[in-house]
């Protein structure tokens, strides 16, 4: 497990890696834009959140477990998922296509997260959608021949891959320092919301996820694996305390 400043170190190199070669032109048929554009519109959308209230909810945290360097660590983590907007923004503006600046689902979760306070339900909720989010730029990358895409996508999803276990190591901390019957009410909770949160997505963006080579039922087998290796890990300790 990394610590708060191990991450904060992390978070600083990766900013320096350059994956994407913006000299590329960006060679895509009309056909894939028709595919792509709407849930391309919507995920870049999603990513430029400047992260008010994730900062605010990781402040009171960190000051209660006195650990300063998660607040920091946390502000690095949004300037990269507000570097993956601005790379998908580009590529928008490369091809001649509008950033949008409303989508229900992205205005949905804003809400959602504008009315959360709680460090737990932030972290649960972020190691969800960047679980369906390796699927959706894995998709994305599949669903063009687009070399200028593909590594925007590949960046993305190196960088998600860390943000994963960033967060999972977090809510591990959290849920540890919960109670046998708080742990007990979490493990079913964090499992509904997992599976009822992936439907969303899939439904929300299933023409770009059936263009990338999935079906609802592999989708869903997909986010099976992803669960047994983040939020299953974290609650299978209350299992063997039970057994």
């Amino acid at each position: 497990m990394k610590i708060s400043k191990n991450w904060i170190e992390h978070f600083k190199a990766n900013v320096l890696q350059k994956r994407v070669n913006w000299d590329l032109n960006p060679r895509i048929t009309k056909k894939e834009i028709r595919t792509i554009l709407p849930s391309l519109q919507a995920w870049q959308l999603g990513e430029t959140s400047e992260g008010k209230n994730l900062i605010m909810a990781s402040t009171r945290y960190a000051k209660r477990i006195g650990d300063p360097d998660y607040i920091t660590a946390v502000k690095l983590f949004i300037k990269e998922e507000q570097k993956h907007g601005n790379n998908l923004g580009h590529y928008l503006d490369s091809i001649n296509k509008p950033r949008i600046k409303k989508d229900w689902g992205d205005s949905m979760f804003r809400r959602v997260r504008y009315m959360n306070t709680s460090m737990e339900t932030w972290t649960l909720a972020v190691i969800v959608v960047e679980s369906t989010a390796q699927i959706f730029y894995q998709a994305l990358k599949d669903a063009t021949g687009c070399e200028l895409l593909k590594q925007i996508c590949t960046d993305i999803l190196i960088d998600e891959a860390y943000h994963i276990t960033f967060q999972t190591e977090r809510l591990g901390i959290i849920f540890d320092g919960k109670t046998i019957g708080e742990k007990n009410f979490r493990r079913y909770f964090y499992k509904a919301f997992w599976y009822f949160t992936s439907a969303l997505v899939w439904f929300a963006h299933r023409k770009l996820f059936k263009a990338g080579g999935n079906t609802f039922s592999g989708y869903m087998r997909k986010m099976d694996r992803k669960y047994l290796r983040t939020l299953n890990r974290i609650t299978s300790s209350l299992a063997v305390q039970m057994a």
